[in-house]
């Protein structure tokens, strides 16, 4: 029961980190490319993935953690893979109006739900899915003004969604199955995903922004706010992990679109930004839908541990009532034994 409840707080503290951590993420970066005109988001990534290695190395000179080997094959393609989904990720934003790329976040939770239904044989029941409808529709609400179509966003959109889809559902898998911790996962698969994007960013970025990075002009406001962000994306790729190691990648989807909801919410109270009903009544939809997941969630996941339990005491019984006959025909021999000794 201690372990069950040592798991428990454990994921609330997973959630609640990866919560805290992206949403000030993505008020820092809204500030750094918003205004003060830092635009190159994909190369901005590679620096915090580096960073996030970096710490992780120091950590592990200090034994703060134990490395354990994964194989090189498997490592190697995990990061390209995340590496890419990002790539991809910001593409779809550049080459979308920004209604469309919100649908392409939306369109990752029931591509999920497809591919572990289909390759992982997982289960997911009628309320979990009206839930997540709700919670789709709710964000779809809140979040998607504009759609605008276009062919090559189209499938720069399908790829990012097929892509982190996959990254994601490997992340789970790859812990559970080698049992690796996502502190060690993601020390391992951090280099391979800085180093795509290191190379690729900046072409992606000129692409995007028809500007380039190495030209830009970096004031010390603007250096201030890379390496606050940097700092704080140790914390957003630690707790990103976690949650999907601890919990699964539907679920830290729904996480994502929690975040969504207060970074609206926290965008018109700190940063003024326009707020309507329509956003108003969107969240409140989500955070319905949210609040459903979570409880159906829980009273599943009950129901498991009750099994398991009413499980383990049939055979506990089972087990002690085996015992118990093996004692008595052990002791009826005896009884045998002793009346004849005694005839003799």
């Amino acid at each position: 029961m201690g372990e069950i409840s040592g798991f428990q707080l454990g994921v609330i503290g997973a959630l609640f980190l990866s919560v805290a951590s992206s949403v000030s993420i993505v008020i820092c970066n809204k500030a750094l490319m918003s205004n003060l005109g830092f635009p190159f988001a994909t190369t901005l990534t590679s620096w915090h993935l580096m960073v996030t290695y970096c710490t992780l190395h120091v950590a592990h000179r200090l034994n703060l953690f134990e490395s354990k080997p994964i194989d090189t094959k498997t490592v190697v393609l995990f990061g390209m893979l995340n590496g890419i989904s990002i790539g991809f990720l910001n593409l779809s934003l550049g080459f979308n109006s920004v209604g469309f790329y919100q649908m392409t976040k939306l369109a990752i939770i029931p591509f999920t739900v497809m591919l572990e239904t289909i390759f992982l044989k997982k289960q997911f029941s009628s309320k979990i899915r009206l839930s997540l409808f709700l919670l789709l529709v709710g964000v779809g609400i809140a979040s998607i003004t504009d759609l605008q179509l276009n062919f090559l966003g189209t499938v720069l959109s399908l790829l990012a969604i097929i892509t982190t889809c996959v990254g994601q559902i490997l992340t789970n898998t790859i812990q559970k199955r080698l049992s690796v911790s996502s502190t060690q996962l993601l020390y391992q698969s951090a280099p391979f995903q800085a180093a795509i994007l290191f190379v690729s960013g900046p072409f992606l970025d000129q692409c995007l922004t028809k500007k380039n990075v190495f030209a830009y002009k970096y004031s010390p406001v603007v250096l201030a706010f890379i390496i606050l962000s940097c700092l704080i994306s140790v914390s957003v790729n630690f707790s990103t992990f976690l949650v999907i190691g601890k919990t699964s990648p539907v679920t830290y989807q729904v996480l994502g679109h929690l975040k969504t909801c207060l970074v609206l919410g926290f965008g018109y109270t700190l940063l003024h930004d326009p707020f309507t009903e329509r956003n108003l009544i969107g969240i409140l939809i989500a955070i319905g839908g949210m609040g459903l997941y979570s409880y159906f969630c829980t009273q599943e996941t009950k129901k498991k541990q009750g099994d398991l339990s009413l499980g383990s005491q049939i055979k506990d019984k089972e087990t002690a009532a085996l015992l118990a006959g093996v004692l008595q025909d052990k002791e009826n021999h005896e009884v045998k034994k002793s009346n004849k000794d005694s005839l003799v």
